[in-house]
């Protein structure tokens, strides 16, 4: 965890900390997305994705993020946190957001495929749940993109091998 206490709207900086995430996941073979939840200016969560590792098609960043967040405050309740994720969250990872009660969301790249806050989906905003999440986009962007578009080259340069 991370005891420096920063601007609880320093988005550069927890971004930053989440693509440090998502690279620690590129050097085990995962697909790099990282994430951190912060609250108070402090972090209290942190994930990388690790799907591969524990077989576990639920054991994504910011699934990995949030449980660790719950524990850091003792309340599967995060009310006052926000999540920062260098892409686009999936349907499963916006509805623990949700369920979660998160405040903010704060991505980088967006993920065409299968993102759902705004890619294919609208899973945070939607005014039918019983509690909606603030986003911010764009952070940190070029960085995250540039890290998935050199691991997905290079598992297509080891597969012609």
């Amino acid at each position: 965890m991370n005891l420096l206490k920063r601007n609880p709207d320093d988005h550069m900086y927890f971004m930053g900390e989440a693509l440090r995430e998502a690279a620690a996941a590129a050097e085990r073979g995962e697909v790099p997305i990282g994430a951190v939840v912060a609250h108070g200016g402090r972090i209290i969560g942190r994930g990388h994705n690790q799907t591969e590792m524990l077989r576990d098609a639920t054991a994504h960043a910011e699934m990995l993020a949030l449980t660790q967040a719950a524990e850091a405050l003792g309340n599967w309740r995060l009310a006052g946190c926000t999540v920062y994720c260098t892409v686009e969250p999936c349907t499963m990872c916006c509805g623990a957001m949700v369920l979660s009660r998160v405040e903010r969301l704060v991505y980088g790249a967006a993920d065409p495929k299968f993102g759902a806050v705004v890619s294919i989906a609208d899973v945070l905003g939607n005014p039918r749940h019983n509690h909606t999440v603030q986003v911010i986009s764009g952070v940190r962007a070029e960085e995250a993109a540039a890290l998935l578009q050199s691991f997905f080259k290079s598992l297509r340069g080891k597969a012609a091998d």
